[in-house]
């Protein structure tokens, strides 16, 4: 295989719509391996059981997608100008899910990315992920050189800020590989210090039991929010944003999204709480067709309200 095929990829990729593009070598990942099973001894992954399934895909891609041997990693970036309020009677809906779900825009343009690199070479052949297989993205997406690990356990790129959903194509072909670009990080602690549950036990680990976008979103609906923690809320009822508000790569160098398809749905935009504990099954599938909303089910979507307006009126 030819490694000059690379500049061509990244220039599709840029073509297609990603704001980011990087390439590394698909292998073993030794150090996240020891990381990743002290997190799931530690049970910070909270109920999310699969987690602990297929352990060795998610050390090593090549167990994944047998014959791999790069992994071409990419962003898009979802920020829009739009801001949440703070009246009490409005809910919190995470920024990332205010337009469509990113798993079929990404899929689909990744799907079209693979194709490209697939005329390049009759043999190259390859596999496309959006978060939805045993395949460390942010790992991937550190290792390329798209960006650096956050505190808060988000990619955080010098151009975008951490507002960035991640995607890899897994080829069989050696490539030209990037260099990671170093943490910028620095001494900054406001990630931690803005999370009211402290959900960020220890710069870059997160114990998703304390995470109010996991207790919101992951967290099956038949499960209640512990009080404790519902108290701290917010009034986020569909994920939460506060440690990437507060960070100050995002508030220096966020662009807004040239996608369409990630702007704002209308009701997604701090909706009244009162009014949405009343909605029916019909008007939460009309509403949330296509939206990461339907992820957590109209009956989770009332537990969470339920969570923010009890504490309010406690």
């Amino acid at each position: 295989m030819e490694k000059h095929y690379s500049k061509k990829i990244k220039e599709k990729a840029l073509e297609l719509g990603f704001c980011h593009v990087g390439i590394a070598k698909a292998d073993f990942l030794e150090k996240e391996q020891q990381l990743l099973k002290k997190w799931l001894k530690n049970g910070f992954h909270g109920k999310m059981q699969y987690m602990e399934n297929h352990f060795e895909k998610r050390v090593d891609p090549r167990e994944l997608v047998p014959g791999a041997k790069s992994i071409v990693s990419v962003a898009m970036n979802y920020y829009t100008k739009e801001q949440h309020s703070a009246d009490k009677a409005q809910g919190k809906i995470s920024r990332y899910a205010w337009g469509d779900d990113y798993h079929d825009v990404m899929k689909e343009r990744l799907k079209e990315f693979l194709a490209f690199i697939c005329t390049l070479n009759e043999d190259i052949s390859g596999r496309v992920f959006v978060d939805s297989a045993p395949i460390m993205d942010k790992v991937w997406a550190v290792r390329s050189g798209i960006g650096w690990l956050g505190k808060h356990n988000t990619v955080i790129s010098r151009d975008h800020g951490s507002w960035m959903f991640l995607g890899e194509v897994v080829v069989n072909c050696e490539l030209d590989y990037d260099e990671p670009i170093g943490d910028h990080c620095g001494t900054c602690t406001r990630c931690i210090d803005a999370c009211p549950t402290d959900a960020i036990v220890d710069p870059y680990i997160i114990d998703a039991n304390k995470c109010i976008a996991y207790l919101t979103i992951e967290l099956k609906p038949q499960f209640d929010i512990p009080k404790d923690l519902a108290s701290k809320m917010d009034n986020w009822i569909f994920g939460c944003d506060i440690c990437q508000d507060v960070c100050p790569w995002n508030n220096k160098f966020s662009q807004e999204t040239e996608e369409e398809r990630f702007m704002p749905r209308p009701h997604n935009i701090n909706p009244n709480l009162e009014e949405l504990s009343t909605i029916t099954q019909e008007e939460f599938s009309k509403n949330h067709r296509k939206s990461p909303i339907k992820r957590t089910k109209r009956a989770g979507l009332l537990r969470n309200i339920d969570a923010v307006t009890g504490n309010e009126k406690s």
